[in-house]
This record gives C-alpha cells, structure tokens and sequence, in this order.
C-alpha cells in the first residue's frame, strides 16, 4: 500500500482566506463566512504545489498507528500540562523540552483506542490488538475498484488516517445503518485524484460542481517535500494530559484526537457539503478477507467476523454493503 504524507500538523489552505461580515451557510448565528480569494498561499508556492499530488480529502475523523507506552486517565492529574510521556504530533515544535501551541492555539497530539473505552468505540471497531490487524478502506490493485481489507497494523506504523462510517460526522457516506453500523479506516492520500482541476480558484470551483470526481469534501495536494495543503477542512486535535503508570509496555496501537479545531471547509468556496451522492459511494467494491489467515476467533458481532463473511463479495456502491440479521 503506497505511503503519502501524514497529518502531523496544521495543514494550510491552498488559497489566503478572508472574512465576510455574511451569514455562515455552515454554522447558525455565526454571522460570518471565511472564504477563500483567488492568491495562492505563500506556504503552497514555497512547497511547489505545481508539482504536488491531488488526493481527496474523506470527512472522517484523525487516527494515528505508532507504539505507544500505556498509561491510565486520571480524574485529579487530567487537563495538567503535558508530561513527557504525552505522543506529541511529529511536527510539534519544543521550547526547553515544553511543547508550543501552533499559531491557533493548539498544541497537537495523540491518545491510545483502548478496546474496552466505550467513547472511543467506533475508533475500537476497526482494530483488532489480538490479530494485530485494521479494517482499511483502500484503492485496490485494479484501479477502477475499491477494497476493504485487514491491514497488519505493521504496515500502517507511523501512517495517520480516517475513520470514516456510521457514526462519524453524520456519516455522509451512507455506511452502514443504526442497527449495523459499519465503520473504516481509510490512509490519507489513499484516493489520489485522476484528473484534477489547475490550481485557479474558477477552475476548482468548476470541478467540484460539475466533475463527478469532484463530488469529493476536498483536495489535499502531498507535495514532495512532505508539506500537505488542502482546499478543504482539516480536524486537528489537541490533547493535554495523561498521567504514565510506572511500568510500560511498548505496543502497536491506534491513536485518535481528541479535540478538534474546524478550519477551512468546502463552505469557503460557498459549496455545499454534504453531497446527496459522492464520488466516493459511485465506485464498487470489493471485500478481501480470508478468515484461515488468522489465529484468533473474532467476536461473532465484530466487524473483523461479518466481513470474513463477505470475503470475496463485490457490491457497486459502499453503501450497498449489508450484514446479515
């Protein structure tokens, strides 16, 4: 599975933004837009975005695959500033070994899925620790299909991704339903874009209204010096806290965010998001999940066992899939 960028940081607009004292179509009572003008950012020509990648931007929530050493919440510790046992994001800049909140505030980081963690239950559904694997929505080898695959969470280590599904942000995929929800993890930069606009505002604006590729939340262009730019929304999460246990444990885990900041949206072009019907939800796809390959019994309601289930099954449309009663 190709490697792109990962998330580790603020990811900057394509475009300078600006206020306009105008209703937000997005936001009720918010008495302002913040939307994008026609100069492309300095940050953007700095990282030669004529030469980056397109990739679609999926509307999902952040997660990150990296060892970690356990450490347990606690009531009286929690919201204190950073031990150093915290797993700041990569890009995190540090000032006498304290880490430095980024231009809005936020001093970016990461906290573990624990399985038994009821908030954290989607983000749990995905991962299996016993097998050591993760449900990945991905391109598969011919092009013109999509695959749903358990993912050694080896191959994921250092990578961040989305978890996208039933009950994440009003879920504008379709997947799953109230009484199946389904959920994935999709890599960032896994759907990159065949044939994307210029880089002109008026042509952009065209392509997303009018290009069935561009029936997307998004673009994140991954530009070859590893800086990510996108014309779209990026969540960035912060986390403060964390108490460490006296003994630790080096492990393969999952991380999510814990808050978010909502910066740049398609509502910045006054493009509406979410879609009736997405690029995403008009490709098939295609279940690859051989059971044999695993020494474990996978709970009969998990994920891991209904889409053994399907092992080899294609279905036209994401949203098709259905689980048995």
């Amino acid at each position: 599975m190709r490697r792109r960028c990962a998330v580790q940081r603020k990811v900057p607009c394509l475009f300078v933004t600006e206020v306009k004292k105008e209703p937000s179509a997005k936001r009720e009572r918010q008495p302002f837009k913040v939307l994008a003008t026609e100069t492309l950012t300095g940050t953007a020509l700095a990282a030669d975005i004529h030469s980056a990648i397109p990739t679609e931007k999926v509307d999902g929530t952040c997660c990150y695959v990296t060892t970690y050493k356990e450490f347990v919440w606690n009531i009286e510790e929690d919201f204190k500033p950073v031990p150093d046992t915290w797993i700041p994001a990569k890009d995190l800049e540090f000032s006498n070994g304290n880490p430095l909140p980024d231009e809005n505030g936020h001093m970016p980081g990461w906290v573990p899925v624990e399985k038994n963690n009821k908030q954290y239950c989607w983000h749990s559904s995905v991962i299996n620790y016993e097998a050591e694997i993760a449900l990945v929505l991905k391109r598969h080898a011919d092009p013109e299909l999509l695959e749903i695959t358990p993912v050694p969470l080896s191959e994921l280590l250092g990578q961040t991704l989305e978890l996208i599904g039933t009950n994440i942000n009003a879920n504008p995929y379709g997947i799953g339903s109230k009484k199946h929800p389904v959920h994935l993890l999709v890599p960032h930069g896994a759907f990159e874009i065949k044939n994307p606009p210029t880089l002109q505002q008026n042509d952009i604006l065209s392509w997303f209204e009018s290009s069935n590729e561009g029936k997307v939340e998004g673009i994140v262009w991954h530009c070859h010096d590893g800086c990510l730019i996108k014309c779209s929304p990026t969540n960035e999460m912060t986390v403060e806290l964390v108490k460490p246990l006296n003994h630790y444990n080096d492990d393969i885990k999952l991380f999510h965010s814990q808050h978010y900041a909502n910066r740049l949206h398609r509502h910045h072009l006054d493009l509406p998001w979410p879609l009736a019907e997405t690029y995403l939800n008009s490709q098939p796809v295609v279940i690859s999940f051989n059971r044999t390959k695993y020494d474990c019994d996978f709970e009969p309601q998990s994920l891991f066992h209904h889409f053994s289930d399907l092992d080899g099954q294609r279905f036209d449309r994401l949203k098709d899939i259905k689980f048995d009663a």
